[in-house]
């Protein structure tokens, strides 16, 4: 069943279209979407002709979260470590991903749209760490301090209660907010903005963001720097200033 809980689209332009494909669960993370998504984020990071990842969800909701149900047949307690797919955390990922939201991203589905690096989101969109509304908890929400206000984020996890697209939008949870039926073409565009930058410069810019979360000003700057080496030295490093003088579109290589 994990081959069609989750669609992999890998597209001649190097972005991948990854779709959660359980629509009558709501997109929930049971084992076999798990099982799928897990194999999906592998796929991407593996082929190098794939620059970029955009995640959606099938029908009217993105992610309803974990199933609880299992949670209950199973009696967890703790999740175990590796249970779910969450990029750059228990998947190890070297290129971009941006949330493509289509409707309720809740819990476990906050959680994976919280992860990846850009979000784009319906109008229809909503967003909630309903955790204390199960008697669970939320761990994995610790990072949002870096994205939205403390006492916003606070009040998201003490009530439970859903935020609407805009709100998502104002706080800063969301890069771009669109009309339903504009939402793939949107991030598809985003997508594609940074398919066509160089690589290893992408690989650099989004290093030295996730240091800059992680390390005070001047560590951050000593560990960016650091990371940039591998840029300088590329030749694609090169590629792009000659393709500006020769008024060309640079042809990337990635080394």
């Amino acid at each position: 069943m994990s081959e069609d809980a989750v669609l992999f689209e890998a597209r001649p332009d190097g972005i991948a279209v990854i779709t959660l494909n359980r629509p009558d669960t709501r997109n929930c993370l049971a084992r076999d979407v798990r099982a799928g998504l897990f194999a999906a984020w592998e796929r991407f990071e593996t082929d190098p002709t794939l620059r970029v990842a955009v995640l959606t969800g099938a029908g009217r909701a993105f992610c309803a979260g974990g199933d609880l149900k299992e949670m209950v047949a199973t009696g967890m307690t703790v999740p175990p470590r590796d249970m779910f797919p969450v990029p750059y955390d228990t998947v190890e990922l070297s290129k971009p991903t941006i949330a493509a939201v289509n409707g309720a991203a809740f819990a476990g589905g906050w959680m994976i749209a919280q992860a990846c690096d850009l979000c784009v989101a319906s109008t229809e969109a909503s967003f909630a760490v309903t955790e204390v509304k199960v008697g669970r908890s939320s761990p994995w929400a610790a990072p949002l301090i870096h994205m939205i206000p403390q006492r916003i984020m606070m009040e998201i996890l003490l009530t439970g209660k859903p935020i609407d697209a805009r709100r998502a939008y104002e706080i800063g949870l969301v890069n771009r907010l669109t009309e339903p039926a504009d939402l793939l073409p949107v991030a598809l565009e985003l997508a594609r903005e940074i398919a066509e930058a160089a690589p290893l410069s992408v690989r650099a810019a989004r290093d030295t963001v996730m240091l800059a979360t992680e390390m005070g000003r001047a560590a951050a700057l000593q560990a960016a720097r650091h990371a940039s080496v591998p840029c300088y030295q590329s030749a694609d490093a090169q590629e792009g200033p000659l393709a500006f003088a020769e008024k060309r579109t640079p042809r990337w290589t990635g080394h």
